[in-house]
């Protein structure tokens, strides 16, 4: 049960001060009355007064749409940048001047008698308006009491006459839409719109005579307003507009008011600006409660109030506690509307207990006859245990539903049918990652058409560059001492124009930095494959073998695999991963190689496992050592041939660095397709130099920066990942959403919501230098879409079949009727 606390501020005002301040505590039908005082406090309006025109300044100054209009010429020479500092000082003096030595009797006295959990409500009796107009939430009390909540009220009230009227089963509403030149109060009416339980009547810019015979002639539980307000007279007198030619004063339909109160209505929200005078004219009349805005409000803040107010007060949260709820969600808008949790207040007649929703469908306790008490407990407890076997018999279903749409889903997924969509997916989410910064360990030497061309070097009949002209490359690039270069141009034959050049070829190659690249024979896509140069040791081999996903893209990159015997290439290692161990291991980090993981220090690459594996179920050969590339969105530090032989490069990039080697002319076929390639006009491929280069970077990266490597659930990991997402989408369809479109929506929200988990857990590159994740996964996206759809239709379907059954199912289940009939 809640406790009541009013202070009432009597014969004073903020100059003089308030000789008598007295607080009264009511709890389980219990008063204890505790006296005190408040000093004067001068500055405090003045203060104010500077805070409300710097507050209009400031929302002038934001462009937001207000429900009263911004008088300009009142914030001259106001500066808006002193706001934020006027906020402060205004909250320390409150707080100063309620710390007061005077007032604290009142306080200590209070908090021996209060509990940190209850339910509190505090009310301001007083006439004076400069206090109706402070921010009083801003008292440190409320800090420490967190179910505690403000409401203002006028010195002088009296308990409302109120006539008996029948129970209903709905809250009925007056919702008077007025005048809205420039803001937007159609968001109001869709709130209200979407409260169950409800009969809304809409009074869109009413005339004076319309809004009158509606309050005279029905009975109303709510009285709602939204459009242009204001307070004049210095708040003692409060005006709406109704339409865009009238106004109307609350005495200018009071008589209505008075009896709309008398026919029960309990509570008035008045969702527009500057209400204070509005609240204290009404407040005369008795009505139980209301809502208003202190100051002038942007459209968006009072929208949200509305809305958090409504969900929270129609699932029965009690009206102080909905109201501080939705105050206090306000303050995640005032980046852009400050103080916005400063403005709703509660207006309360003391003599009146705060109505719930549950009191205003009729649930209010009014006094029943043993047999009508022991009736309704009877009604109440069949249809508890009516409704205890219906959820029970939706939850089964939905279960039963969601488990065979799961089964059919993986069956479905284990033939292949979603593994293009899949990898389209993939591709689709590696797009909108952001960009990476340039591996700063990757060097690429390329040796464009330019290059080719002006040297005009053709080597046993194919274009390419003579051994003397590579040797002298790698002659030159070894001065600079770089850490390994790796020579990725296939070099299986001798050139006999290399024989009489001062720098050879061989010698070049047999420096224990310089790898060399092969291929393996593959009777499938390549039978001959291409064997290494010969003054290399297998040692400083590395294979070059890439791997095509049906759709010609490159996704996946082989580390290790065991070579055919009559293969020219005899290396288990690829050309990425020899060059990673060699960089690595002068940071004194050694492979672990194993069948199962590759491991370098504390970093663990784990294989795809052969056969089925993330997306990839259906005719991909996953042997081997594979794993995902996770391409970094970004270029490499890149020179050319001739650019090196000329001595045109900054060598200072090229110590303790991997340099790569290799061909990007445009003649010879070297080009393979990646995850971006088709987000690019036109279509573009990369050479495959680049390809290598990401390859080398992801190991590296992986080790020494902690960026993500991509991997995928095991296969129970899939299975419970769409299960769950099915079982979400079936138990917010069957049991959560009742409307169509809010079931239809709500699959929508799902698939949005299950997307962005997929593309989080995807995108896992770093963002500078600090990753995000750090394991990358490709989670089965389209499968659980799939899922999510398959669930939340089956269980619509087989809810709206039991709801309505065909005509034969009818008379079969009720032969009596059946029998009556005939």
């Amino acid at each position: 049960m809640s406790k009541l606390i009013i202070f009432s501020l009597l014969g004073g005002d903020l100059n003089q001060g308030f000789p008598v301040v007295t607080a009264q505590l009511w709890h389980n039908n219990q008063l204890f009355k505790i006296t005190g005082s408040l000093p004067a406090i001068p500055g405090l309006s003045e203060l104010y007064r500077r805070w409300k025109l710097l507050y209009e300044a400031v929302h002038q100054r934001l462009g937001s749409s207000q429900r009263i209009e911004v008088h300009s010429q009142d914030i001259t020479n106001i500066s808006v940048n002193d706001f934020e500092e006027v906020c402060h000082q205004l909250q320390t003096h409150i707080n100063a001047w309620l710390k007061s030595e005077s007032f604290q009797n009142i306080e200590r006295q209070l908090r021996t008698l209060l509990n940190r959990d209850d339910e509190i409500r505090v009310i301001i009796e007083t006439n004076i308006t400069s206090l109706h107009r402070l921010p009083w939430q801003l008292w440190d009390f409320f800090e420490h009491y967190p179910k505690a909540e403000l409401a203002l009220s006028n010195h002088e009230y009296a308990s409302p006459q109120v006539v008996r009227k029948s129970p209903t089963v709905r809250v009925k509403i007056l919702a008077i839409l007025g005048n809205s030149v420039g803001i937007d109060i159609d968001k109001d009416r869709s709130w209200l719109q979407g409260l169950t339980d409800t009969q809304t009547t809409f009074l869109v810019q009413p005339t004076r005579k319309e809004l009158d015979e509606q309050l005279w002639n029905q009975n109303w539980d709510i009285l709602f307003f939204a459009g242009h307000s204001t307070s004049i007279a210095d708040g003692e007198t409060g005006k709406i507009y109704i339409n865009q030619t009238e106004s109307l004063t609350i005495f200018q339909f009071k008589n209505a008011l008075k009896t709309a109160i008398t026919s029960g209505l309990k509570l008035a929200i008045f969702n527009s600006c500057d209400g204070i005078g509005l609240a204290r004219n009404l407040a005369d009349l008795n009505i139980p409660q209301m809502i208003v805005m202190r100051e002038g409000v942007p459209d968006l803040v009072a929208q949200e109030f509305l809305k958090n107010f409504l969900v929270a007060f129609a699932l029965n949260k009690p009206f102080y506690l909905a109201v501080r709820e939705a105050r206090e969600r306000l303050q995640g808008l005032e980046n852009d509307f400050p103080c916005a949790s400063w403005l709703p207040v509660i207006y309360q007649n003391p003599t009146t207990v705060p109505t719930t929703w549950q009191e205003l469908r009729g649930g209010s306790g009014d006094t029943k006859t043993r047999d009508e008490v022991s009736t309704q407990s009877r009604i109440l407890t069949t249809k508890s245990k009516s409704a205890i076997v219906t959820r029970k018999c939706k939850l089964w279903t939905v279960m039963l539903s969601t488990a065979i749409v799961t089964l059919s889903t993986i069956g479905l997924r284990y033939l292949g049918v979603f593994e293009k969509t899949e990898l389209q997916t993939f591709d689709q989410i590696f797009v909108l990652r952001p960009n990476e910064d340039l591996d700063p360990r990757l060097l690429v030497v390329e040796v464009t058409e330019k290059d080719i061309q002006s040297r005009q070097e053709t080597t046993t009949g194919v274009k390419s560059i003579s051994d003397s002209t590579l040797a002298q490359l790698i002659n030159k690039l070894q001065k600079y001492q770089p850490r390994v270069i790796g020579l990725d141009i296939y070099r299986d034959f001798a050139d006999p124009r290399n024989e009489s050049k001062l720098i050879q070829l061989p010698t070049e190659l047999s420096k224990e930095n310089v790898v060399v690249v092969c291929k393996g024979r593959d009777l499938k896509h390549d039978p001959q494959g291409v064997k290494p140069p010969l003054e290399v040791p297998v040692e400083r081999q590395g294979f070059t073998d890439a791997i095509q996903d049906p759709d010609g893209i490159v996704r996946r990159q082989i580390m290790m695999m065991a070579q055919e015997p009559s293969s020219p290439c005899t290396t288990p290692y690829s050309l990425s991963l020899q060059l990673a161990a060699r960089y690595l291991s002068y940071e004194n980090i050694q492979p672990d190689l194993n069948e199962d993981y590759v491991q370098f220090g504390s970093k663990i690459f784990k294989r795809l496992k052969p056969g089925r594996s993330g997306g990839y179920q259906q005719g991909v050969d996953l042997g081997g050592f594979q794993i995902l590339v996770n391409y970094r969105n970004a270029d490499y530090q890149r020179v050319s041939l001739a650019d090196v032989l000329s001595d045109q490069v900054n060598f200072d990039l090229l110590k303790d660095k991997v340099v790569l080697i290799g061909v990007t002319a445009n003649t010879i076929s070297d080009t393979w397709s990646t995850p971006n390639s088709a987000a690019q006009q036109p279509y573009q491929e990369i050479p495959g130099i680049f390809i290598q280069a990401q390859m080398v970077s992801q190991i590296v990266s992986a080790v020494l920066d902690e960026r993500p490597i991509l991997g995928v659930l095991p296969f129970w990991g899939d299975i419970v990942w769409i299960w769950v997402w099915s079982s979400v989408s079936g138990l917010m369809v069957g049991c959560v959403c009742r409307s169509l479109l809010h079931q239809g929506c709500t699959i929508f929200a799902i698939a949005i919501i299950l997307y962005g988990a997929c593309a989080i857990a995807l995108c896992a590159a770093p963002f500078g230098s600090i990753a995000v994740l750090k394991q990358g996964v490709w989670l089965p996206f389209i499968p659980s879409v799939f899922a999510v759809v398959a669930s939340g239709v089956v269980v619509l379907f087989v809810q709206r079949h039991r709801e309505f059954p065909t005509p034969l199912e009818g008379s079969v289940q009720n032969p009596r009727k059946l029998d009556e009939t005939m």
